[in-house]
């Protein structure tokens, strides 16, 4: 499917110098950085975004790239009213290019280090308390078709604070159920080891005794949640399959497959785990990254501060 994605993107680019230079670098990407598919084609969109921008205003070639131009592109994107998280990803995705371009030969003059882009406002995440949870875990009843799988996929997602690609790439093999643990492949194919709770193990097991045995087909492979016609679900099958259950569940409007990983990391936090532990399993790279939930749980700090400041 992402070679697909890929091809289709990448034949939406026009001929010429800069495109090619673009192609390169998005085999670059994929063939040698280890960045996931979706982070892939993101940046190629934005890459894309950009080299028709140039292509508009005369420069061609990387060699016509300078700071001005990127400044302008920087405006007319603030100008369509992008959010600044696109902007700073459309900045990053630029310096990825020029930098590839010195590694390369084909630019000779390094500019990206005096390259800003606007300044990101940390957003907190937003997280539901455990209560609201439940209720989401216990949306899925026994009539429904797909119970047992809608279930285990709704507990797997709490119980691990997984990405909804990364529950949907699940494989049997990647479980161990006797001991409770599993093996997930996050961002850029990273493995992390990620604990998996006993309620988890058990509508899981169920799922994989009654009802994947009916789900699966010869070319279902050893995809652990399968769709009604045997293929391996994917992200955006989970997406929808958490909104239809946070909709019954009476939850608001905004709430995600993130939702219930920021849920997660919160609750976990709430109950006394490390940051260093919940970086491990969240499979950040920078603990700077796993702090924000250090910020949401604010119901705890109230609770603390009554707890232990003598004039509360």
């Amino acid at each position: 499917m992402f070679s697909t994605q890929l091809q289709t993107l990448r034949s939406r680019f026009p001929p010429g110098p800069l495109t090619s230079a673009v192609g390169q670098f998005l085999d670059y990407l994929q063939l040698e950085a280890g960045l996931s598919d979706n982070t892939v084609l993101a940046y190629g969109r934005d890459l894309l975004s950009f080299a028709l921008y140039c292509r508009g205003r005369g420069a061609g070639d990387l060699q016509h790239v300078d700071p001005k131009i990127i400044y302008s592109y920087m405006h007319h994107l603030t100008a369509e009213a992008k959010a600044e998280s696109s902007i700073n990803r459309s900045l990053v995705a630029i310096k990825m290019l020029l930098r590839f371009g010195m590694l390369t030969g084909l630019l000779h003059e390094d500019f990206t280090g005096t390259l800003e882009g606007p300044k990101l406002w940390q957003r907190l995440p937003t997280v539901c308390n455990p209560e609201q949870v439940f209720r989401l875990l216990s949306a899925p009843v026994p009539d429904d078709s797909y119970y047992l799988r809608d279930k285990a996929i709704l507990e797997m997602l709490y119980a691990t604070g997984c990405r909804a690609s990364e529950v949907a790439n699940m494989k049997i093999p990647n479980l161990n159920m006797s001991i409770g643990y599993l093996r997930c492949f996050g961002k850029g194919n990273k493995e992390r080891i990620i604990p998996l709770g006993g309620v988890a193990i058990k509508v899981t097991q169920q799922y994989l005794a009654e009802l994947r045995p009916q789900l699966a087909k010869p070319f279902s492979g050893d995809y652990l949640f399968l769709s009604r016609t045997g293929r391996a679900m994917d992200r955006v099958d989970i997406w929808r399959l958490v909104k239809k259950y946070a909709l019954r569940a009476g939850m608001p409007k905004n709430i995600t497959v993130h939702t219930i990983r920021h849920c997660f990391a919160t609750h976990l936090l709430s109950g006394g785990a490390d940051l260093r532990s919940l970086q491990e399993m969240l499979g950040h790279v920078s603990i700077a990254t796993t702090q924000i939930y250090t910020h949401v749980d604010r119901e705890h700090l109230k609770k603390v501060y009554k707890q232990f400041h003598p004039r509360a």
